[in-house]
């Protein structure tokens, strides 16, 4: 296949690159700066904004199948950057297909876009999206993969991925912001309740979109679906972040928090953050703190059926592989 892989320069895109090159594909990156490992892995780079629709149409040419990562992630910024990307250059990226007669398009969505505030607990596709979102991220996701499923055609066969808190090796955002604030010493567990939350190892998420394009080829029953992808084992919530702090060299947090200080705190700093114009994050968020106290588990038989999806690699395995890439990165 001749492959574009928007966004591939970040954690997501580079580990799809690494095992479409594996499998021998031909590949082409599209990101806003250069990456020094597209060099040594020898394929073509395209150094361009999501958000220049004359860019991404040049860069789609002749193209058999797009992988669109590129997005804003995060739960904080302003909601203009937020769209700008995630629902403007999404809706590029199918202009582009289109004109330049790609014929298969895999979208990463997530599965925030269905977030409402309140328990998941095994839900599937059937369950709707939310009236209101929860953060700029989750609300622009929602439209892009809206925009993605109503593109849909003979012509661009499309799909939609929804993985859950995908981690592991070179990771660049979650496992870091863990240890971050694990580093801090201010970390705390949120309230009495357990709850359980499904998450994504990065073999397993780069199977599942291979997966998916191959599907679009081969099976008319994935076209214009939206699917979750998980690990397809609900773990504690702070089961999962001990476990990263833990080998990540640092104490496990046992110290508690009520949620309601919490939920006050947050929007304390949130307050403060937007008043003094402070473009860094908060140290924790309204919405960070929901996710952690709320299930959020999900149904992956559809993704089992239609993409023949079977996460291989395990939790526990997952954890093995991220000790070992942390230790070196200590030494």
């Amino acid at each position: 296949m001749n492959v574009l892989v928007t966004g591939g320069g970040g954690f997501m895109g580079m580990a799809l690159i690494k095992r479409l090159i594996a499998e021998g594909h031909k590949v082409t990156s599209f990101s806003r700066r250069e990456y020094p490992l597209h060099w040594a892995l020898g394929i073509s780079s395209i150094q361009a904004d999501i958000r220049d629709p004359e860019a991404i149409e040049k860069a789609c040419k002749k193209r058999d199948v797009v992988f669109h990562l590129a997005a804003k992630v995060g739960i904080w910024g302003a909601y203009d950057d937020y769209y700008s990307t995630n629902v403007t250059g999404t809706l590029n990226v199918i202009k582009a297909c289109r004109k330049q007669g790609v014929s298969r398009l895999v979208f990463t969505s997530s599965s925030s876009v269905v977030f409402d505030g309140s328990d998941l607990d095994g839900i599937d596709e059937s369950y709707p999206y939310p009236e209101k979102h929860g953060s700029h991220y989750a609300a622009t996701k929602a439209m892009a993969e809206r925009l993605i499923i109503e593109a849909n055609s003979d012509g661009l066969k499309t799909i939609a991925l929804r993985p859950h808190l995908v981690w592991g090796p070179y990771d660049a955002h979650l496992v870091p912001g863990i240890l971050k604030r694990a580093g801090s010493g201010k970390l705390r567990r949120i309230g009495d309740k357990e709850h359980f939350i499904d998450t994504t190892y990065i073999d397993n998420m780069t199977d599942a979109l291979l997966l998916a394009a191959d599907a679009l080829e081969s099976n008319p029953e994935a076209s214009g679906k939206a699917l979750f992808i998980t690990n397809g084992e609900p773990a504690r919530v702070w089961d999962f972040i001990n476990s990263i702090i833990q080998i990540g060299g640092h104490e496990t947090v046992q110290k508690k928090t009520p949620e309601r200080v919490a939920m006050a705190a947050a929007g304390f700093a949130e307050w403060s953050h937007k008043f003094f114009k402070i473009k860094s994050e908060p140290f924790m968020t309204r919405f960070a703190i929901k996710e952690m106290c709320t299930n959020h588990w999900f149904d992956i038989s559809r993704a089992r059926d239609i993409l023949g999806y079977s996460p291989r690699v395990s939790y526990a395995e997952g954890f093995k592989h991220l000790k070992e890439y942390l230790k070196i990165g200590r030494r």
